[in-house]
């Protein structure tokens, strides 16, 4: 990269902003979209989403307006504006966010390029005061290789072709250390999965004040006011993204709060099962269970069906209180009428072989190819 010549580019010469409509004559979010992906609601719609490729919602491919080959811009949302995706598959638009296009011929690899150095131009510029228009980023500028006074296209492909395989050999080197690689299921997994599907599992409500406490954090640490890094304590925000981690933070270690709970984003309503202990930014709630069979792998079931529980709560909307959170209802496995601690354990780990099955036989056969 060194030896690498950069030229600067105006986003409005490289790219167009497409407007992509909503074909039906009434929107009713009730019936037009979806938060799960199925054979009706397959298209997938940008909005204001911080991680999940800044998708929340599906609709009918009949009812909205598509594009292949663009990028999306979050121009609104209270932490995801200023995100950026590549959206190399057909994609339409909900609403806070717009779809970019190029005015040269692009292939999925050349669009990842352009992402990177889009966001890495304009993250920081833009936030929840202050709109990622078009009318704004389209006059931001970016640093892209040039060889002879000429983008160099080329150079970008093959950049991102060595990226993506140093992460490949990563990703089997982590594998391996962490015995992932197993993915086959025992006896007692299949018997739960089968189980489940077949509904004979039984299942009752509970509040989640019943089973965890709800405390606040040991102290706020302000992000413009730490120093974050890649070493410390796991420093825990409002973000969808790296199971709530920004980054990590070297504070006094008398306020971090209790490894083995739940961290809860109140305005945001994610959550994640924290291993470790950790800091916290403004408005996490430390969620700690009141049985000691509370582990890592039943924790992530409850961190499943908590989020379940919240799945129609919209980012931004309003802030969680403790009494709400302590009185909102998740579905749980019982056994004599108790949560079934162990069972829990099982189906996440059969589900966890499941999907890492699908991540082994990618690496798998990306190194025979």
């Amino acid at each position: 990269m060194e030896n690498v010549e950069w030229g600067e580019y105006k986003i409005d010469d490289l790219f167009e902003k497409l407007n992509l409509k909503f074909l039906k004559s009434n929107f009713d979010k009730e019936n037009d979209v979806s938060k799960e992906k199925s054979l009706e609601f397959n298209l997938p719609l940008v909005n204001a989403k911080d991680g999940n490729n800044g998708v929340m919602y599906y609709g009918r491919s009949q009812d909205f307006e598509s594009t292949e080959l663009s990028i999306d811009i979050v121009n609104d949302g209270a932490i995801s504006t200023g995100n950026v995706y590549s959206q190399p598959q057909k994609t339409g638009v909900l609403y806070n966010a717009y779809l970019i296009k190029p005015k040269f011929r692009a292939d999925a690899k050349l669009l990842h390029f352009f992402t990177s150095t889009i966001k890495k131009s304009i993250k920081l510029k833009f936030g929840y005061e202050n709109k990622a228009g078009w009318g704004k980023v389209k006059e931001e500028k970016i640093q892209l290789p040039i060889r002879n006074k000429k983008i160099d296209f080329e150079f970008m492909e093959s950049f991102i072709v060595k990226i993506e395989s140093e992460r490949m050999k990563k990703l089997e080197a982590y594998l391996s250390a962490s015995g992932l690689k197993d993915y086959a299921l025992n006896n007692e997994e299949k018997q739960v999965l089968e189980d489940f599907e077949s509904r004979k599992i039984e299942f009752s409500d509970f509040k989640i004040g019943e089973l965890f406490e709800i405390n606040t954090y040991k102290k706020r640490f302000d992000a413009n006011k730490v120093t974050i890094s890649s070493i410390g304590e796991p420093y825990v925000v409002r973000t969808s993204l790296n199971n709530g981690v920004r980054g990590y933070i070297d504070e006094d270690k008398q306020f971090l709060n209790e490894g083995n709970t739940i961290s809860f984003g109140q305005d945001t309503a994610t959550m994640f099962y924290q291993e470790k202990p950790y800091f916290t930014g403004d408005k996490i709630k430390i969620v700690k269970s009141k049985d000691s069979k509370f582990n890592k792998l039943n924790g992530l079931f409850f961190v499943s069906t908590m989020t379940k529980s919240f799945s129609s709560f919209s980012w931004g909307a309003s802030s969680f209180s403790v009494k709400i959170i302590g009185n909102q209802l998740m579905k749980l496995p019982i056994e004599n009428k108790q949560p079934n601690y162990e069972l829990m354990e099982i189906l996440i780990s059969a589900i966890q072989k499941m999907v890492i099955k699908d991540v082994v036989l990618y690496v798998e056969g990306k190194e025979n190819n």
